[in-house]
């Protein structure tokens, strides 16, 4: 009964925002909504998974569920931290009408319901449903700025993933009728989906699993499908960044590796896998070389983020155990490196009023955690040690190199050129630090809940890439065998 806790409590929750009239009352509401997310899962994980609801087991919590509930609260609980301060110094410097402020709780109290139960989907079509809601939900965050560029952002994510979503219509579609035929009636239930998955064609089997595949792949912000997503991310408030990069992309993600479960019992893996090592390639080779030439702070970012869907579509295709355990960890790794590099982003707009890397001059001295948040989080997300990301890239190289010698060596040309590009342009960013007394720059007052969270997410990122824990090594290891690896 734990989800339906949830969900009344974050209907409550959201209602009250709806009336509330003080700021640090609908932040307080909206943190812990988020911390009943988090609470959700683990009380999940306490359970015996999976833990089913409604009465043909649509809505489910498995371990891969749990987890991702868990890392969508944690990134939601510290963005939610993170807005107090966040959005006053929007209102004072006029980047948020005041009286959009009860709509942007709204809209984000409302985001994190959509994000759970999109997790808790457990059919084809509620999946559907969920994820082009969180699309729109997240556009108006976007669009909710006093920009026209935000809504020009905002229409374009909606635009190319819901086209692309409309492709991954036709493959439920197709579903539906490869059950029909197959079984005594139609279905769209992932788990009766997954257990018939070898009584299907397997050429109109991989023909659903491809157009749905373009759906999540655009959700993901896989290329060629990821044009929405830079403009997007670089116009969102930071925090929205920070979730639309670590949470709301993991969504594509999510998917994907469900279908993957699926196709895997078939035939149809083979030429599947191809398009996963493709479409991951591709991803790595655009971002890697749309990073060089970017100058601005959270664009750089977002194409980071194309980088990184890459690398886990990689490591998806190649599809050993060992491969997807990392994948799974990856998704953990990237979630807190990103919010961090989002987080730290928003002190340095703030200061400078600018994305643009080359006005922030005396980052150091003016915005110390920001800017070593930004250092350290870059050497992060590179996949420097001692950090997180460091033994997912790794072990991914690893396995990579185990199934050709040609595919490892593509993959390392690619991610050192990404790294390179990320680094080449933050390396520019800090050198402009004696450029200018700073004295006659004025430092911006940051609030502390703007501070907490980049100092928390340091420490996690830093622990979690030197030990590692027995639970998550558990944990990870009963979701590759649930997904049939």
């Amino acid at each position: 009964m734990i989800l339906i806790y949830y969900v009344v409590f974050s209907l409550l929750v959201s209602s009250v925002v709806s009336v509330a009239r003080s700021h640090r009352i609908m932040n307080i509401l909206t943190v812990m909504n988020a911390a009943g997310a988090m609470i959700t899962a683990i009380i999940a994980f306490q359970g015996n998974l999976p833990l089913t609801y409604l009465e043909n087991k649509d809505l489910l919590i498995d371990h891969l569920a749990a987890y991702e509930i868990l890392i969508a609260g944690t990134v939601f609980l510290l963005a939610a931290v993170y807005l107090k301060g966040y959005i006053k110094g929007m209102i004072q410097h006029q980047e948020l009408d005041k009286r959009d402020m009860q709509v942007f709780y709204i809209a984000y109290n409302i985001l994190m319901l959509l994000t759970v139960l999109v997790f808790s989907s457990n059919n084809l079509a509620l999946f559907w449903i969920f994820a082009e809601l969180t699309t729109f939900v997240s556009a108006l965050l976007i669009a909710i700025l006093n920009s026209t560029k935000n809504i020009d952002a905002s229409l374009k994510y909606i635009f190319v993933t819901s086209i692309a979503m409309l492709f991954s219509f036709i493959g439920i579609i197709l579903f539906f009728a490869l059950t029909q035929h197959t079984l005594a009636a139609g279905t769209l239930n992932l788990s009766d989906i997954t257990a018939h998955a070898k009584e299907f064609p397997p050429t109109l089997l991989a023909a659903a699993a491809v157009f749905v595949f373009i759906g999540f792949a655009a959700k993901s912000g896989i290329a060629p499908f990821h044009t929405w997503l830079p403009h997007a991310h670089s116009r969102a408030p930071s925090a929205i960044s920070a979730v639309l990069s670590a949470v709301l992309l993991n969504i594509g993600v999510y998917g994907i590796l469900r279908l993957t479960a699926i196709v895997r019992q078939t035939p149809a893996i083979i030429p599947f896998t191809k398009i996963l090592l493709f479409f991951g390639m591709l991803s790595i080779f655009i971002a890697a070389f749309s990073m060089l030439t970017q100058r601005n702070l959270k664009k750089l970012i977002a194409f980071s983020s194309i980088e990184h869907m890459g690398i886990m579509l990689v490591g998806i295709g190649i599809g050993t155990p060992i491969a997807l355990f990392w994948v799974l960890y990856h998704v953990l790794a990237h979630a807190l490196t990103k919010a961090l590099l989002f987080f730290s982003a928003g002190i340095l707009h703030q200061q400078y009023q600018s994305n643009r890397v080359e006005k922030m001059e005396n980052a150091l001295k003016l915005q110390p955690l920001a800017s070593l948040g930004m250092m350290l989080g870059s050497a992060a997300i590179a996949g420097m040690p001692p950090f997180m990301i460091f033994m997912s890239k790794l072990s991914i190289l690893l396995q990579a190199g185990n199934a050709s010698t040609g595919l490892l060596l593509i993959l390392l040309i690619l991610l050192v050129a990404a790294a390179s590009s990320f680094a080449l342009v933050l390396t520019k960013m800090f050198s402009q630090i004696e450029e200018k007394n700073v004295a006659s720059s004025k430092k911006y007052q940051v609030h502390i809940g703007m501070e907490m969270p980049i100092v928390a997410l340091l420490i996690l990122i830093f622990v979690l890439g030197i030990y590692f824990p027995a639970w998550l090594t558990s944990l990870l290891t009963r979701i590759v065998a649930d997904v049939g690896v």
